[in-house]
C-alpha cells in the first residue's frame, strides 16, 4: 500500500534547482544574441512595421497560390476533357464493330445478341450526341459525317430490334426442328423396318423411305434459312412442299389415300409408330408454318443487317479519324500555372523574411520577461523547503508574477493534504476496532460453521443409508415384475395353445360333418344302385322267358332252328348269371347301406363329443385369459412400484448429492472465515503502519 509523503530537501535537489537556472540563463543569453543581430530589409516594404509586412507577403502568396490552383485545375480540366474525348472516340470505334456484330447474331435469333445491339445502339448515340455539343470547333466536320452515317445505321439496327420477338420465335422453330428431327429421322427408319418386316408391297415401303429423306432435307433448309446471308425463296418453297409431302405420306400410311395410291396399314406395331410419328411431326410442321410465316420479317432482318456490316468498316475509319484529332488538342494554361507558382515561392521566401524579422523583435521582449519569471519561481521554491519537511503549516506568497496562480493552487493543496491527514489518522482509528470486532465475528462464525459441518456429515450418511434401502426395494420389485411378467408370458402362451386347440376341434368338426355328408351321399347312390340292379334283375328275368320262348320256338322248327337253339341257350345261360350277379350286387348294396347308416351315426355322436370339448376348450381359454389380465395388473403394479422407488432413489442420491455440496460449501466458507479472520488481522495491522506514516506531518 502506498502513502503521501513529501520529498525531503537536500543538497541533490539545491543543485538540480541551480542547473535549472543556468539553462534558463543561456536561453535567454542565446535571444539576446540573436536579437542584437542586424536585421535586412526587405524590398519596396521593409519600411513598413513587420505586422503590415506579414500581411502584404502573405496576400501576395495567397494571390499567387490561387493563381497557381487555378490555372493547374484548369489545365487538369482540359487533359481531362482530352481524355474523355480519346476514351469516347475509341469506345465509339469499339461500339460500332459490336453493333455489325451483333445484327449478325440478332438475325440468328440469340437473345443476348440483342441486348447487345440495343445497348451499343444507346451507347453509341449518346456518345455522339455529347460529343458533337462538347467537342471543339476542329471536330465538327468529323462529326457530321459520323452523324449522317450513324443516322443509316441507327435506322437499319432499331429495324432489327423492331423484329426481336419474330427472330426470336424463328431461332426456336429451328432449334425445335433440329431436336424433333432427330426422333423422326429414328421413328421413319423404324417404320421402314417394321414395313419390310411385315411384307408390305415394294411401292409402299418404297414411300415410306422418302419420308427419311425428307426429315433430313426439311432440317437442313430449315436451317439454312436462318443462317444464309441470303434468302433463297426456292428453299422456303421446298422447305414448304417437303412439309406438306411428308404429312400427305404419313396420313395415307395411317388412314390410306386415293390420290397416293397408298393402303393404311393393318400391322398393329407399325401403326403404333405411325401414330408416334405423326405426334412428333405436328409439332414440327407447326415450327415449319412459323418460319414460313415469318419469312418477310426474317428477309427484312437480313438486309438490315448486311447494311449494318456494310456501314461498319466507314464507320469505323471515321471514329479513327475523330480520335487522332483529339489527341492533337493542347493547353497552355499549364505555363501560365508555372509562372503564378514561381511568383508564389518568391511570395513565400518574402513572407518567412518577415517571420524572421519579427521573431527577432520578440526576442527582445520575451528576455525581460523571462527573468521576472526566474526571479519569482526562486522565491516559491524556497518558501517550499519546509513543506519538503512535513510542515503543513506553511502559506506561499501570492504575488502577481507567473508564480502567484502556483502559489495560489499550492496553499490551497496545503489545506486539502492537512484535512486528508487528519480524516487518515481518524479512519485508521476506526478501522483497528472495527478489525477487533470483526475478529470476534469470525471467531464466532467458524465455530458455527465447524459444527455445522460436522452435522451434515451425519446427516449425509443416514441418507444414504436410506438410498441404499431403496435400492433394496427397487431390486425386489423389479425381480417381482421379471417374475410377474414369467407367469403373463406362460399364461398367454396357454391361452394361445387353447385357442389353436378350439381351431383344431373346429377344423374336425368341419371334417367329420364333411364325411357325414358324403357318406350319406354314398348311401342315396347306393339306393339307386339298388334300383338299378332291380331293374337289372327284372330285365334278366325277360330275357331268360325270351330265352326259353326261342327254344321252344327252335325246336318246333326241327333242323332249321338248331343253330338258333344253341343261341337260345347262350342268351338264357347268360340271364342266369346275370341274375346272380345282380343278386350279389344287391346284397353288397345291403351291406353299404348298413354300414353307411351305422357311420353317419358314428359321425353324429363324434361331432357332438368334439363340440362338448370346444365348449371346455373355450372355459378353460376364457380361463387363462382372466388369469393373463390379473397378471398383466399384477405386472403394472409391480413396475409402477419399481419406478416409484427408482424415482425416490434418484431423489435420495439428489438429496444426498445437495447435502455433499452443502458440506463443501461448508469447508469452503470456513476456510474463507480464517481466511477473513487472517485478513482483518492483516487490515488491522496495515492501519497501525499507516497511522506510523502520517505521523510525521505537522498538523498546528
Amino acid at each position: 500500500m502506498a502513502f503521501f509523503k513529501l520529498p525531503k530537501k537536500d543538497k541533490k535537489s539545491k543543485s538540480s534547482g541551480t542547473t535549472g537556472v543556468l539553462h534558463t540563463t543561456l536561453i535567454m543569453h542565446g535571444l539576446r544574441k540573436l536579437s542584437g543581430k542586424e536585421t535586412a530589409q526587405i524590398p519596396l516594404i521593409g519600411h513598413l512595421p513587420p505586422e503590415k509586412q506579414i500581411a502584404y507577403t502573405a496576400i501576395a502568396t495567397l494571390i499567387c497560390v490561387i493563381l497557381t490552383g487555378s490555372l493547374m485545375g484548369y489545365s487538369n480540366y482540359q487533359v481531362g476533357r482530352k481524355a474523355d474525348f480519346v476514351g469516347t472516340a475509341t469506345e465509339m470505334q469499339m461500339l460500332s464493330q459490336r453493333i455489325a456484330k451483333g445484327s449478325q447474331q440478332a438475325v440468328l435469333g440469340n437473345k443476348e445478341a440483342f441486348k447487345q445491339l440495343a445497348d451499343g445502339k444507346t451507347k453509341f448515340d449518346v456518345h455522339l450526341k455529347r460529343l458533337t455539343s462538347d467537342s471543339p470547333s476542329s471536330a465538327q466536320t468529323i462529326l457530321a459525317d459520323l452523324n449522317k452515317q450513324w443516322s443509316k445505321m441507327s435506322k437499319e439496327t432499331a429495324s432489327i430490334l423492331t423484329q426481336q420477338q419474330s427472330l426470336e420465335k424463328l431461332n426456336q422453330s429451328v432449334a425445335e426442328i433440329n431436336a424433333a428431327n432427330v426422333q423422326m429421322l429414328e421413328l421413319s427408319q423404324q417404320v421402314v423396318s417394321l414395313m419390310v418386316q411385315a411384307g408390305i408391297p415394294q411401292r409402299d415401303v418404297s414411300i415410306a423411305s422418302d419420308q427419311v429423306m425428307l426429315t433430313q432435307r426439311m432440317a437442313k433448309n430449315a436451317n439454312n434459312l436462318l443462317s444464309s446471308d441470303v434468302i433463297d425463296p426456292e428453299v422456303a418453297f421446298l422447305l414448304g412442299k417437303d412439309a406438306s409431302a411428308f404429312r400427305d405420306t404419313l396420313n395415307g400410311l395411317i388412314v390410306g389415300s386415293e390420290d397416293l395410291r397408298l393402303t393404311a396399314v393393318k400391322d398393329a406395331d407399325i401403326k403404333e409408330k405411325l401414330n408416334e410419328l405423326s405426334g412428333v411431326f405436328k409439332a414440327f410442321d407447326a415450327n415449319v408454318s412459323d418460319i414460313l410465316q415469318n419469312m418477310q420479317n426474317l428477309v427484312n432482318a437480313k438486309a438490315a443487317s448486311r447494311a449494318i456490316f456494310d456501314a461498319s468498316d466507314p464507320m469505323l475509319a471515321g471514329t479513327e479519324k475523330l480520335t487522332e484529332n483529339y489527341e492533337k488538342l493542347g493547353s497552355f494554361s499549364g505555363w501560365f500555372a508555372v509562372v503564378f507558382g514561381l511568383l508564389a515561392l518568391v511570395s513565400a521566401v518574402f513572407l518567412a523574411w518577415s517571420f524572421i524579422n519579427d521573431a527577432r523583435q520578440r526576442a527582445v521582449r520575451s528576455e525581460e520577461e523571462n527573468k521576472r519569471n526566474q526571479e519569482a519561481i526562486l522565491r516559491l521554491l524556497n518558501e517550499m523547503g519546509d513543506l519538503a519537511e512535513g510542515d503543513l503549516t506553511v502559506k506561499a506568497s501570492v504575488t502577481e508574477d507567473i508564480t502567484g496562480a502556483i502559489a495560489d493552487s499550492i496553499n490551497y493543496t496545503i489545506d486539502e493534504l492537512r484535512i486528508l491527514v487528519a480524516e487518515i489518522n481518524k479512519a485508521t482509528e476506526q478501522v483497528t476496532t472495527a478489525s477487533q470486532q470483526a475478529q470476534a465475528i469470525t471467531a464466532q462464525l467458524l465455530d458455527a460453521a465447524q459444527r455445522q459441518s460436522k452435522e451434515i456429515e451425519e446427516t449425509s450418511a443416514s441418507v444414504l443409508k436410506m438410498a441404499g434401502s431403496i435400492n433394496d426395494v427397487s431390486a425386489t420389485a423389479i425381480e417381482s415384475a421379471r417374475v410377474a411378467q414369467i407367469s403373463l408370458d406362460a399364461a398367454e402362451k396357454g391361452q394361445s395353445a387353447v385357442q389353436n386347440s378350439i381351431s383344431g376341434m373346429n377344423e374336425i368338426r368341419e371334417q367329420i360333418q364333411e364325411t357325414a355328408k358324403r357318406i350319406k351321399r354314398l348311401g342315396e347312390s347306393s339306393q339307386e344302385i339298388s334300383e338299378i340292379v332291380e331293374l337289372i334283375s327284372d330285365i334278366t328275368e325277360q330275357t331268360n322267358i325270351l330265352a326259353l320262348n326261342a327254344a321252344i320256338q327252335a325246336a318246333s322248327a326241327g333242323e332249321a332252328g338248331r343253330g338258333f337253339t344253341v343261341v337260345a341257350e347262350e342268351v338264357q345261360r347268360l340271364a342266369e348269371r346275370s341274375g346272380e350277379a345282380t343278386k350279389q350286387i344287391g346284397a353288397i348294396v345291403k351291406t353299404i347301406q348298413t354300414d353307411t347308416h351305422d357311420a353317419v351315426a358314428a359321425m353324429e355322436k363324434s361331432t357332438q363329443g368334439v363340440v362338448e370339448g370346444a365348449k371346455l376348450s373355450d372355459a378353460a381359454g376364457q380361463a387363462l385369459s382372466e388369469i393373463g389380465r390379473v397378471s398383466q395388473e399384477l405386472a403394472g403394479l409391480i413396475h409402477s412400484i419399481s419406478e416409484t422407488t427408482l424415482a425416490q432413489t434418484e431423489v435420495a442420491q439428489s438429496v444426498a448429492k445437495n447435502m455433499q455440496d452443502i458440506q463443501n460449501i461448508t469447508t469452503q466458507t470456513t476456510e474463507g472465515t480464517k481466511r477473513t479472520a487472517v485478513s482483518i488481522g492483516q487490515l488491522a495491522n496495515l492501519a497501525a503502519d499507516l497511522k506510523g506514516s502520517v505521523a510525521g506531518f505537522k498538523l498546528s
